[in-house]
């Protein structure tokens, strides 16, 4: 059995580790800048050797995952290319989803098979369970032996291997930033708006929680302009000009909101809103005045 090493014990290499070791993986070393959090991460892995020396734990496995920041990769990289190793016929991974498989390359002219392994998942926590992997993608970009590997790997944990090129990586991990990343400032902006009208953060969660998971199940199900609700997709232009209102004490969440509602507006326009509702809620977004409201008539009486 191949044994690995994870250089970087933190949130994500040690959730790999720990899904590593339940899959039967052999994970032999964990390395962290402090010994107690290096003893911290072998405990949740399961069974690890725990180092500060990133070489000394390289040593140890035949399968290295780098699971360290993008801007240090390329530092651990020649760190470990100028240590006493032996890397001919080892596989080494980065796990950054925004660099290639060449960040690696000092360790690859050293004989080693180098890919990057990039788990399509958020690691809130160390200790945030091993199931982590179990259907999700993980993108591999590199050398065919070391993303043959890959494939090995993803596949015992569960996930699903999506093979990418080298320039289609900053794309990719532009579209999971966005989805993860951003999504987490939808919510810090949602709360905000509800914490100016007293409304506490627990209650609000409630509330806003299962509406998100709703939205992600339509999504998956149909497809994002498809599934579009809400004031700008049914053209309701004096409930933009409200939500917009009671945005004014939070200017930089106020600007965020038109410059998605100009986004939004495009997919409903794609999706026929009429060229008149489309002008007024344009304009308000943009940051014009609301139009004026039109009482509507039924029959001859007044409307109500």
């Amino acid at each position: 059995m191949k044994r690995v090493a994870i250089i970087g014990g933190g949130k994500l290499g040690t959730s790999l580790g720990a899904a590593l070791h339940r899959a039967g993986h052999e994970v032999s070393a964990v390395t962290c800048l402090r010994k107690a959090s290096a003893r911290e991460s072998a405990r949740l892995i399961g069974r690890a050797a725990p180092f500060t020396d990133n070489a000394r734990a390289a040593e140890l496995g035949d399968i290295v995952f780098i699971c360290l920041p993008d801007r240090t990769i390329a530092a651990a990289a020649n760190e470990l290319a100028r240590a006493a190793i032996r890397f001919s016929g080892k596989t080494v991974f980065h796990t950054s989803g925004a660099l290639p498989a060449s960040a690696l390359a000092p360790l690859r002219r050293r004989g080693a098979f180098v890919a990057s392994f990039h788990p399509v998942q958020s690691f809130a926590r160390k200790d945030g369970g091993a199931d982590l992997f179990a259907g999700i993608a993980v993108a591999l970009e590199g050398d065919p032996k070391a993303v043959a590997e890959g494939r090995r790997i993803v596949k015992s944990l569960g996930g699903r291997p999506l093979l990418l090129s080298a320039g289609q990586k900053a794309a990719f991990h532009a579209a999971c930033s966005i989805v993860s990343n951003y999504l987490v400032v939808l919510f810090d902006m949602a709360e905000a708006a509800l914490r100016g009208a007293g409304i506490k953060n627990r209650d609000a969660l409630g509330a806003l929680v299962p509406l998100a998971k709703g939205t992600l199940l339509n999504v998956k199900n149909i497809d994002a302009a498809r599934v579009l609700t809400g004031p700008i997709a049914r053209g309701d232009a004096e409930t933009v000009a409200r939500h917009l209102r009671t945005l004014g004490r939070l200017p930089r969440y106020k600007n965020a909101y038109r410059t998605l509602g100009q986004i939004a507006l495009g997919l409903a326009a794609r999706r026929g809103l009429p060229p008149e509702r489309i002008r007024a809620l344009r304009l308000l977004l943009g940051g014009g005045q609301p139009p004026p409201r039109v009482r509507r008539r039924t029959g001859s009486g007044p409307s109500p």
